[in-house]
């Protein structure tokens, strides 16, 4: 880490200070976001980049917050590798803020839960890049209580205030000789347009036909008065964290970053299953046959209530987007820019960059969408040139 990057994080490391359990902790996720700090990294991986070449080279993404942990550790370690040959910059923000400002030409590439419709992927000529996995957890704060089990049905109720205390028979139902207290459950949302949202609801609208009915899935929604709402992975994650009986959805990494607990789920087979990196390969191993490539539809892909005995029931891919054709005359990227940008995914998904995914509760890609992410980042071009061999 150079110096820079040194102040910057002292910098956002004093911002953001968390309770836990009775004293401080840092939450430098949640600093990161909160200050849309910019992440130093750099790269030549797979030999685009000239090791003698001393440009800077800076781009700027922005988008989910679901897989920033991974992007913040990709960016402190391919900074060392690449000595400082490229500046990337991104913020978080939400899904939905990082496809507005791809499809303004704002950024540079955009990060997303939510894949996009086939007509915005058609006309405005991006492609989808699956990053990692990851899981969507239910976080709670119950005093005294470490351990929770819930089912869809249950959390959907929940969410939709049709159950509204902590001792309801139905959650009592799913924990027997828990000690439920008689308190009144705080609902903490989104209030961004956020991929995590368009998982989670895809999820209870999957699970619940009346959650279905009611709101259906999206990155944003008309959640029932006195629900709590706040922006980013980490806003949630601290107001969860902050308030007793809440409960919450959340990232996985965001949940272990802060020791918070959360509940074993349901899944399609019947199973109680806690959120992990084997439980979430064990549900995407099912979609992955079927994945199209980089530039054809993927709003219909998900990993959602996957069958399988040892299958977590809320996991997604999470993407990056940037355009096939990267030469455009409204865009400030030139050639090497454009180069430069190619080199770094290639980097990040493959076995260095996907290497640093399992200690953040990630899981690595499986090698076909490795191989699909190859032919995807071999067809981009610029003015009309692949980039790549």
């Amino acid at each position: 880490m150079n110096e820079v990057e040194k102040d910057i994080r002292q910098e956002d490391e004093r911002s953001v200070v968390m309770p836990h359990k009775g004293g401080t902790r840092t939450l430098y996720i949640a600093a990161a976001i909160a200050v849309a700090a910019a992440i130093i990294i750099a790269a030549f991986a797979t030999g685009i980049l000239s090791t003698g070449s001393r440009e800077s080279i800076t781009l700027t993404g922005a988008g989910a917050t679901f897989p920033m942990p991974l992007i913040l550790k990709w960016a402190d370690e391919y900074y060392n590798v690449t000595d400082g040959a490229a500046r990337i910059n991104y913020g978080g923000g939400g899904s939905g803020a990082g496809i507005t400002q791809i499809k303004e030409k704002q950024v540079d590439f955009a990060g997303t839960d939510a894949p996009l419709s086939a007509a915005d992927s058609s006309s405005y000529g991006l492609v989808h890049i699956p990053e990692t996995l990851g899981a969507v957890v239910v976080a709670f704060n119950l005093p005294g209580v470490s351990s929770l089990k819930l089912d869809g049905d249950t959390t959907a109720k929940i969410f939709m205030k049709n159950i509204t205390n902590w001792d309801d028979p139905a959650i009592a139902a799913l924990n027997p000789g828990t000690a439920l207290p008689d308190e009144s459950i705080a609902t903490v949302v989104r209030s961004d347009s956020s991929g995590t949202t368009f998982v989670f609801t895809g999820y209870l609208a999957i699970v619940s036909p009346a959650f279905e009915e009611l709101y259906g899935q999206g990155k944003t929604i008309a959640w029932p008065n006195g629900t709590l709402a706040q922006s980013g992975n980490s806003g949630v994650a601290q107001a969860v964290q902050g308030t007793d009986f809440a409960i919450g959805y959340i990232e996985l990494a965001y949940a272990l970053e802060n020791d918070i607990s959360f509940a074993q789920m349901k899944n399609h087979d019947g199973q109680f299953i806690t959120a992990s990196l084997q439980t979430t390969a064990a549900a995407a191993a099912a979609a992955v046959p079927t994945l199209p490539a980089g530039d054809e539809d993927w709003s219909a892909v998900h990993v959602l209530n996957a069958p399988g005995a040892d299958s977590y029931p809320i996991v997604t891919f999470t993407y990056i987007l940037i355009y096939k054709e990267l030469y455009n005359e409204d865009t400030r990227m030139n050639k090497t820019s454009a180069e430069t940008l190619l080199d770094f995914l290639w980097w990040a998904v493959h076995e260095e960059g996907q290497a640093l995914s399992s200690p953040l509760q990630y899981a690595p890609l499986p090698d076909a969408v490795v191989e699909l992410n190859e032919e995807t980042l071999r067809s981009i071009t610029y003015d009309g040139e692949p980039l790549m061999d």
